[in-house]
């Protein structure tokens, strides 16, 4: 401790340390080491105005301030430390004979989860984070539980959730990843009572247990239970309403920074800092699993900066090399899922470690001492955009809101999924008036806190055009554009569904193949497993069954567009040209097998990195323009050219968009995703914001193949009534496509 002197000490050698060292006060101790007073550079300038000039041997004892301000070290984790440490800047911390054991600061080195564990220990605190990777089986939990404690775990955390407190009513026009989602759910929850024997057995080991409230009741549950402290889900970061809550607790808090922005980690540390929180940040990227490029591991030095605290890393990234790496970067807590079975359905299981490569991770985070990483400003991947909408929440009308009312707090309530507005963003909509209808459930937009501004939906293309739909939402969709066709993005579960689709319409349709069926199955027609490859067959012939069945309810003239990603994709890396060949072979023979009666086939093009629910994978299959044009034309089928995948793979591949990509597949095409993209993996956004040449690709779709009809498929362009799809279409319109 630099900043502690014997009272004795000249005042010149106190202040000269400071210039050195940069410290604010000095500490004075008497000859048993017991503190006695504290000196700053204001007792220096009193001193001069009241007393006269000081020389070198004037003693520290004589300008000192007796009056300091400590904690005593047993009743620490009852004091609200951040809140003393706004006012004195740095607080020494004291045993019964008032000796200093350590110096708490502004820029806090200390954390502790009670007895449990503190940064002090020198050793990161290791998680093993079970979660729902029990399955809903209560046995495997503990076998999970005793098998974490042997491979060197500090802790086995769980997660809690309250279903009707934590998700709004589900309808029919929920989007796909959070439907996947609320399904795995509903299937894998241990009880309350579960989860207290999972907790109680975790103490018998000698392990703590941690847990994740989803929602304040499961907080109280868990408040209830006596929780030592609590892991907060990076879904909650921005979720103010429980972070007040369990910062009233008083309990030290782990809080993963996953799909949060910068600003929003500055935001809600001054939140906490404000409530003298005892927490510690995690970073975090919410992708399953994260692309080693987007670790930016170099971030814990940034968030450090931040919050003003200790931080730790909790990795959703293959391997144990990343998490190992971010102990030498000052990590001091290090969060891995675990798992007894990697193929398990769930996202969850394919991030985690199984406990050899736990017991290695363990082993090896006091070794390595360099890591991979860039220290760049905090932005959300193409993957946390994905999950931030299936898991964070929403502010969501709790009742109908009558155009021209003034929105107030009891007006709204938080669920998921992050759809629309952020929790955090609440006090933007308040008093603010409605500038439409909402029902009871509704999402609230950006565009219900702007001014309000005219939307441009109606088109003049000479070519088929649509958006993408859900059952859901399809009739609204059609009412608010001129239209000519819906593409159906159908899920798995839409397939069970008896007659969705009532009465006879004027329009027409397409339909999107789902690539996620039940039980964890992406589609792929050319697995090497072949009852997997059987099983995808199966599951696109049903897709199949039901876009025929759809026809007798719209003015679809002739057969619809199938759009089907057919698969391909391998997630250790890109397989070698031999293999790419097996493959392709198999494909083949699967599209020989199915019958297609009915519908055209549209192949999609697909980029490098494919994502598949928040987790991205390699593709191996319809990427390479030589391997389409080679593919369709030996076999007759044809392609829907999906702009943004195919922008991005001539990044990765580094060719010419138009002149070496386009030009070559363009004989191909028979429908068309319109999309931008950035780099090799910024799938989905904005037309004109990305890499795309917009204004040369409209001119050449124009007059190469005219008739082919369109969808912007925006991500997530369907929120605020299709907001994102009308853009896309004014933008086109604009630079030229007829």
């Amino acid at each position: 401790m630099n900043n502690v002197f014997h009272l004795d000490t000249p005042v010149s050698t106190i202040f000269g340390h400071f210039e050195k060292l940069k410290n604010k006060v000095a500490f004075l101790v008497d000859d048993n080491g017991s503190l006695t007073g504290s000196l700053t550079d204001g007792d220096l300038r009193r001193y001069v105005l009241n007393i006269g000039e000081i020389t070198a041997k004037t003693l520290a004892r004589e300008l000192m301030n007796s009056e300091v301000y400590c904690i005593y070290e047993k009743s620490i984790e009852k004091v609200p430390v951040n809140g003393l440490l706004e006012k004195y800047g740095e607080i020494p911390v004291v045993d019964e004979n008032r000796n200093i054991i350590r110096i708490l600061s502004n820029e806090r080195s200390y954390f502790s989860l009670g007895d449990a564990w503190n940064t002090d220990s020198g050793e990161p605190f290791v998680i093993a984070e079970i979660g729902n990777n029990h399955q809903g089986n209560l046995q495997t939990a503990f076998q999970l539980i005793i098998s974490a404690k042997q491979s060197g775990a500090d802790c086995a955390k769980f997660q809690m959730r309250t279903m009707s407190s934590l998700y709004r009513k589900t309808t029919k026009s929920n989007d796909l990843g959070a439907e996947y989602t609320l399904d795995l759910l509903s299937k894998f929850q241990l009880s309350d009572e579960e989860l207290y024997k999972c907790f109680d057995y975790c103490r018998e080991l000698g392990m703590m247990p941690l847990c994740t409230p989803w929602d304040i009741e499961s907080l109280n549950k868990l408040e209830k239970y006596g929780m030592q402290g609590y892991k907060v889900a990076s879904a909650d970061f921005t979720n103010y309403e429980l972070l007040d809550a369990l910062a009233q607790t008083g309990k030290p808090l782990i809080i993963s920074t996953g799909m949060s922005t910068e600003l929003e980690c500055i935001q809600t540390v001054e939140f906490l800092h404000k409530r003298t929180s005892n927490f510690i940040l995690l970073h975090c990227n919410s992708t399953y699993p994260t692309p080693f490029k987007d670790v930016n591991l170099k971030y814990l030095k940034t968030l450090r900066k931040i919050s003003k605290s200790p931080v730790g890393y909790s990795g959703h990234e293959r391997g144990i090399a990343v998490a190992i790496a971010a102990t030498a970067l000052g990590a001091v807590v290090i969060e891995k899922h675990f798992t007894f079975d990697k193929d398990q359905e769930g996202n969850d299981h394919k991030v985690s470690l199984l406990p050899s490569e736990f017991k290695q991770m363990v082993e090896g985070i006091k070794e390595i001492s360099a890591s991979l990483g860039t220290n760049i400003e905090r932005t959300l991947t193409q993957g946390e955009l994905i999950n931030r909408e299936n898991l964070a929440k929403s502010i969501i009308a709790k009742r109908h809101i009558s155009r021209g009312e003034i929105f107030k707090e009891d007006m709204f309530v938080f669920r998921s999924p992050g759809q629309g507005l952020q929790p955090n963003r609440l006090s933007e909509v308040l008093e603010k008036q409605a500038q439409r209808e909402i029902e009871e459930g509704d999402f609230l937009f950006q565009s219900d806190i702007d001014e309000k501004k005219a939307t441009f939906n109606r088109f003049n293309f000479n070519r088929p055009f649509g958006v993408p739909v859900r059952y859901g939402d399809y009739l609204k969709m059609k009412s608010m554009s001129n239209i000519t066709f819906v593409e159906f993005h159908l899920s798995y579960k839409d397939l069970d569904l008896n007659n969705p689709i009532e009465g006879y319409h004027d329009f027409g349709y397409s339909v999107h193949a789902p690539e996620l069926f039940a039980d964890d199955h992406l589609l792929d027609l050319a697995s090497l497993d072949d009852e997997y490859r059987k099983k995808s067959i199966s599951n696109l012939q049903r897709t199949i069954e039901t876009a025929r069945e759809l026809r007798k309810h719209f003015n679809q003239k002739a057969d619809p567009i199938l759009i089907v990603n057919v698969g391909g994709w391998s997630q250790k890396g890109f397989l070698k040209k031999m293999e790419i060949q097996k493959k392709t072979e198999i494909l083949k023979r699967s599209l020989s097998e199915i019958d297609f009666t009915g519908v055209k086939l549209s192949v999609q093009t697909m980029p490098p990195y494919p994502w598949h629910f928040g987790g991205q994978q390699f593709h191996n299959l319809f990427v390479d323009p030589e391997f389409i044009d080679e593919f369709c034309s030996e076999t007759g089928h044809k392609i829907c050219l999906d702009v943004s995948h195919s922008m991005m793979t001539s990044n990765f591949l580094q060719i010419d968009f138009m002149q070496q990509y386009y030009s070559k597949i363009k004989k191909h095409v028979n429908y068309m995703h319109i999309v931008d993209a950035k780099d090799v993996d910024g799938e989905g956004v904005q037309i004109g914001s990305g890499d795309v040449p917009f204004q040369e690709l409209c001119k050449s779709l124009n007059k190469d193949i005219p008739e082919v009809a369109f969808v912007p498929e925006v991500w997530q362009g369907h929120k605020d009534s299709g907001a994102g799809f009308w853009e896309a279409m004014y933008y086109l319109q604009l630079v030229g496509l007829v």
